[in-house]
């Protein structure tokens, strides 16, 4: 009997470390800035997906340039253009983290302002309307992508982009 319950017993605390354990994931886990999550962070610092921001653009045909660059055989692409939707690409990326980075800064600087007692009315207008702000930045940067590889594109490509994006 005393073996049973050792038994159960035994088995109880190894499924409460197992799911304690399995808990731990990245919106749990620390992050070097309290006021996101560790998860939030990383995205911020990576650069987060924007092709929710970019639904003005692509649900007009207005492509994201990442799209463009992987059907870059379907839509038989120029050198000249993949070099272009390229460079638009890598701007894009640069400022998706160049934006992830000024809001970690942004969430930082809060929280040292909360956390040591020095906020004032000014303080929360100014962070509030930067973080805003930096929403602004992200939002601009894809729609700008999506114009400027939109532009790159023929009107055969971009009706064969339309086509693609039918049967997906």
């Amino acid at each position: 009997m005393n073996h049973k319950i050792l038994g159960l017993f035994s088995l109880l605390i190894l499924s409460a470390v197992a799911y304690a354990q399995t808990g731990m994931d990245s919106t749990t886990a620390a992050s070097p800035v309290k006021t996101l999550t560790l998860k939030q962070y990383n995205t911020y610092l990576n650069g987060p997906d924007l092709s929710a921001l970019a639904l003005p653009a692509t649900m007009n045909d207005y492509p994201m340039p990442d799209r463009v660059l992987k059907l870059q055989r379907e839509l038989k692409l120029t050198a000249a253009q993949v070099d272009k939707v390229k460079g638009i690409n890598s701007y894009l990326q640069l400022k998706k983290t160049e934006i992830g980075q000024s809001i970690i800064r942004n969430e930082k600087a809060l929280d040292r302002l909360f956390s040591t007692h020095k906020v004032d009315d000014g303080n929360i207008i100014f962070f509030a309307t930067q973080s805003g702000s930096y929403q602004g930045e992200y939002r601009t940067a894809v729609l700008s992508a999506c114009y400027n590889t939109y532009k790159v594109l023929t009107p055969v490509q971009l009706s064969t982009l339309r086509g693609l994006k039918n049967h997906n």
